[in-house]
């Protein structure tokens, strides 16, 4: 312990650095750390958690005041919930804390989230068995005490689909499984969770029957639908043979190998690509199942009218592993299942719905690592009588530049020549620039004019835009901004409101003693801080911001810089036109084609370059995080538009290779 000095403040702070020796990778990653942060947020109500990423100046607040029940609210942004109010228990029974929050949704899915001490127990353990105990026996007595139920019989799972809950324990002394800590193993703690649980049900739905009517419905509405999705997986599994071709569907081209770990099965977008693919196959090992149209989003429809869709019961039948509570991954017909659409919008929905379709009702196949995606290439490059393929649009500018590079000199107008290491560092730093740039523009800011407000002293451009009532200012560090905002906060007396629309387009706010506060927006532009780096590089290499725009010359001038490439001499007005000037001149001599669609490409093509495993590449569909996938899909694929919306707006400018 060090003293430093005197001071009025208190706490304790912690500083981590990962050992490189004992840890392979020591970066850490920005969003797993923001849900997990979020997350203690909650569980811990009252608790203000401020996280700020250095490196980038990404960051978020967390503050909670009703802790888990903004945790449900949260988890059902993206579903319609069926009841208003949040069913919510807390209190301490034999030493033990607990804390549930259950609201159920319009979904098809169970959404539990459970903690014990502040761990997650993905696993569950004996405080989810006693919760699920406690919610299926209390339900299904209501329902027969109000004769809700007649022929059918309800299980646990019919009262858990929709169900979104968050479930919150202290234990004195918790007894884990295993060294993950993702399983509860006290054997007391079911009986507590069962016995409180129990006893809140029980006077909750008597004591609000048009609540607990609607819930007790969904668990009806979810028999009734087990029931018929039952039928119709009977229905498939009469249909399908394992490891036998005689009852697989008729567009299915089988392989001959009966050896399930080295067989493949392609699930190829259209019949086009499927001739092919077809064609261009490994037919002792390679099968190819072509899929018409896009298929039914899983997520939002129930199960009976999943399987209903002839594509997919033609997959199920070509896997031959079962779905849903059948699913025997040991059964399955093929090693490796491998998804291969074409590169465009159309290719990545159809491929996203695959996904849907494999997480909702084929988990264990993605557990078990056994699905795949095609990565067909953008790009062939032929050369004289040399044909390459490009696999990105990124791998294919940088080809470019490095054979535009070669024996190219640039003249920068100062009497300077920069070629060799030098050159290559100059387009390394325009490459990295240009990225940020482009993202800056996208936002409706030029260049020209932000340069204008270039700090002198630190010559960097400013980050963050602040709009305050009617005027604007421009700051290019945080501190210079939280500065700016103390000292409005002392002239007004109070703290400032942040706003999330516009400024100036909603009037003013008062703070009731008739003095106007202007409305707070602040605008963070991330890409800028890139932008510094890249112009602190440029600087270096005896480039200023101005090098980057033309300048405003009158008559006929000669070019202010010069590409000079054998006896070819290239001009242009800035700096920025450099990097397309390399790539013109390192594409000289190739004809290029880019791919739009699988189809274009001959059987010999798509064999050599996405379907003999000495040249592709595949990408294995993992699950890092099933929670946050679950989240994922549910925002994406759900029913609400609104968190779909939010999502699009905030990663808009993050997309790439857009199809448009």
């Amino acid at each position: 312990m060090y003293i430093l000095g005197r001071s009025d403040r208190v706490g304790t702070k912690t500083t981590f650095k990962p050992d490189p020796i004992i840890f392979p990778n020591t970066q850490f990653k920005y969003p797993v750390l923001y849900r997990r942060l979020q997350e203690l947020a909650f569980l811990n109500r009252g608790v203000k958690i401020i996280f700020r990423d250095e490196r980038t100046g990404d960051g978020e607040t967390f503050h909670y005041k009703r802790g888990i029940l903004e945790f449900v609210e949260h988890l059902n942004r993206a579903s319609e919930p069926v009841h208003k109010d949040i069913l919510y228990v807390v209190g301490k029974h034999q030493g033990v804390g607990l804390e549930v929050a259950i609201q159920y949704s319009s979904e098809f899915t169970e959404n539990v989230h459970s903690y014990v001490n502040n761990i997650s127990t993905t696993e569950g353990g004996t405080h989810i068995s006693g919760f699920r105990a406690a919610l299926t026996r209390s339900l299904n007595n209501y329902g027969k005490k109000q004769g809700l139920f007649k022929q059918l019989a309800l299980s646990g799972d019919d009262f858990r689909e929709g169900l979104t809950a968050v479930i919150s324990l202290r234990v004195p002394e918790p007894q884990f499984e295993g060294q993950t800590k993702t399983k509860l193993g006290n054997s007391e703690v079911e009986g507590i969770v069962n016995s409180a649980l129990g006893d809140f049900l029980n006077r909750f739905l008597e004591e609000n029957p048009k609540t607990a009517k609607i819930i007790v419905q969904k668990g009806l509405l979810a028999a009734e639908a087990r029931e018929s999705a039952r039928k119709a997986r009977l229905l498939v599994r009469e249909r399908k043979g394992v490891l036998a071709g005689g009852a697989l569907p008729g567009k299915l081209r089988d392989c001959s190998s009966r050896d399930m770990e080295r067989c493949e099965l392609y699930l190829v977008e259209g019949d086009s690509a499927g001739g092919s693919a077809e064609g261009g196959r490994i037919r002792e090992f390679q099968a190819i199942l072509p899929l018409r149209g896009k298929i039914i989003n899983a997520y939002k429809a129930r199960d009976e009218k999943v399987l209903a869709n002839e594509e997919i019961r033609s997959m199920i039948s070509a896997i031959g592993s079962g779905i849903g509570e059948d699913l025997d991954i040991n059964k399955r017909r093929y090693g490796k299942i491998i998804i291969m659409t074409d590169a465009d919008v159309d290719g990545s929905h159809i491929r996203t719905l695959l996904l849907t379709f494999f997480y909702r009702q084929m988990y264990g196949l993605v557990k078990g690592g056994c699905v795949y995606v095609a990565q067909p290439p953008l790009f062939r490059v032929r050369h004289r009588k040399q044909v390459e393929y490009v696999q990105t649009e990124e791998e294919m500018r940088a080809r470019l530049i490095e054979a535009g590079l070669q024996d190219a000199v640039f003249e920068p107008g100062d009497g300077r020549r920069i070629e060799g290491d030098e050159m290559e560092r100059l387009c390394r730093t325009l490459a990295a620039l240009e990225e940020s740039l482009i993202a800056l523009e996208r936002r409706g800011v030029g260049l020209r004019t932000h340069a204008a407000l270039q700090d002198p002293e630190s010559g960097k451009l400013p980050v963050y835009h602040v709009f305050l009532g009617h005027q604007e200012h421009w700051f290019p560090s945080r501190k210079d901004l939280e500065e700016f905002l103390a000292q409005q906060e002392a002239e007004v007396g109070e703290e400032l409101k942040l706003e999330d629309a516009p400024a100036g387009t909603e009037g003013t706010v008062g703070n009731g003693d008739g003095h106007e506060i202007g409305r707070l927006r602040i605008v963070e532009l991330h890409e800028v801080r890139s932008i510094n780096n890249q112009l602190a590089e440029l600087h270096e290499m005896g480039f200023e911001i101005d090098s980057l725009m033309p300048q405003e010359r009158t008559g006929v001038e000669e070019s202010r810089y010069h590409l000079r490439r054998g006896d070819m001499v290239t001009g242009m007005e800035d700096l920025r036109g450099l990097l397309a000037a390399v790539r013109a001149a390192g594409e000289k001599g190739l004809q290029i084609t880019r791919f739009k669609g699988l189809g274009e490409m001959n059987a010999e093509e798509l064999r050599q370059t996405t379907l003999d495993p000495e040249n592709r590449t595949l990408l294995q569909v993992t699950m890092e995080d099933a929670a946050a996938a679950d989240e994922m899909f549910l925002v994406l694929m759900g029913d609400k538009v609104e968190p779909r919306r939010e999502f699009i707006e905030k990663h808009a400018l993050e997309a790439r290779n857009l199809d448009v």
